[in-house]
């Protein structure tokens, strides 16, 4: 019999967090080691969660000449074998090693850094065992799913001195960086108003029907959980229906897009350390505004990947971000164009790309 949702909630989570430190001996590192030290030394990397969004991510890191990956964990079987598969097919050899419980990934003395792209609910406290395992980390957004977790696994990255990257990508792609540079250049005037496009927030907490429990080493279901409440087996949930879920997304879709576009416009207004100090919700959108007086709108749209609401421009792709200044305005998205008015501030953009 299963136990019910409260008593199996608090026993896993006595069991994942308490034991951790008594079962496996991670280590508690407070100072830089196992770092590569010579040009001939490679990164040792670990893969904690390989889904198609870390397959994509992998398939970047595995070209670079100082990083090898030596290990994969994950709870289902069918994808650390295909992990496995990608891994030995790019190095020609077998040595990716398989793990069912990261945690053993994270025991190992030759691992020098994570590579974690689990679901949302797992991020912060992977990255948090990673760093006191000693290890650095690259985790896929959200950082975590509350604002405590966020705290917790800062705190720790600082205090055990490792390093730390989340995966908000767009920061490191051209055009995004050219439209937040028109806007922090003054090119479009003094910046009033931000559009940032988001996902209709839902709130989805019923459980989908109880399917029989598949063997461990096949899926791990306990593990998959995590630091999630219980609920029972659903195939759909390991296949990916976890998203839109309120246990295991980071926010009801408002934060799983959000970390996208509301990112840019943070980087736009100058604002990284620190967030609009009044917000407003209504039918169609989210009015914020910064302590400098810039709002910033945060519009719901059905489907990012083709739904517009009248302030974007189709063609631009998903993830469209708009700035407006007192002089003109800037839009842009995944298509990779850009759209400035007026067309006297074109003549910028090719001075507005990163050296």
């Amino acid at each position: 019999m299963n136990p019910s949702p409260k008593t199996s909630d608090l026993t896993r989570r006595d069991f994942l967090f308490s034991t951790v430190g008594a079962t496996l001996l991670l280590p508690t590192i407070s100072t830089l080691v196992a770092r590569a030290t010579s040009a001939n030394d490679k990164i040792q990397l670990g893969v904690i969660g390989i889904g198609p969004r870390c397959r994509y991510v992998l398939g970047g890191m595995l070209k670079s000449a100082d990083m090898r990956c030596v290990a994969i964990a994950d709870v289902q079987a069918s994808r650390r074998d295909a992990g496995k598969a990608l891994v030995d097919g790019f190095y020609k050899d077998t040595h990716c090693k398989l793990h069912r419980d990261f945690r053993e990934l994270l025991a190992r003395k030759d691992i020098d850094a994570v590579l974690i792209a689990t679901g949302d609910r797992w991020h912060s406290a992977a990255s948090i065992l990673a760093a006191q395992a000693g290890k650095d980390v690259y985790s896929e957004k959200p950082c975590g799913i509350t604002i405590d977790a966020c705290q917790q696994l800062a705190a720790t990255m600082h205090r055990e001195k490792r390093i730390f990257q989340a995966g908000t990508q767009r920061r490191s792609v051209p055009n995004f960086q050219i439209a937040v540079e028109l806007a922090r250049s003054g090119k479009l005037g003094k910046v009033h108003t931000m559009h940032a496009s988001i996902y209709v927030p839902v709130l989805e907490n019923s459980w989908l029907p109880a399917q029989p429990l598949p063997k461990p080493e096949v899926c791990d279901w306990n593990m998959w959980l995590g630091p999630a409440p219980w609920r029972p087996f659903n195939q759909k949930y390991v296949d990916g229906g976890w998203r839109r879920q309120w246990d295991f997304d980071s926010g009801g879709a408002l934060l799983d897009w959000g970390a996208h576009t509301l990112d840019l416009c943070q980087w736009a207004n100058n604002s990284d350390d620190t967030m609009p100090v009044e917000y407003e919700p209504a039918d169609q959108n989210i009015v914020c505004r910064y302590a400098n007086g810039v709002k910033l709108v945060l519009d719901f749209l059905k489907q990012p990947f083709g739904d517009r609401s009248p302030h974007y421009i189709t063609r631009l792709g998903t993830c469209p971000v708009r700035f407006i200044g007192d002089e003109g305005w800037v839009e842009t998205g995944d298509s990779g164009e850009i759209v400035v008015e007026p067309t006297s501030i074109k003549p910028c953009l090719s001075g507005c790309y990163p050296q």
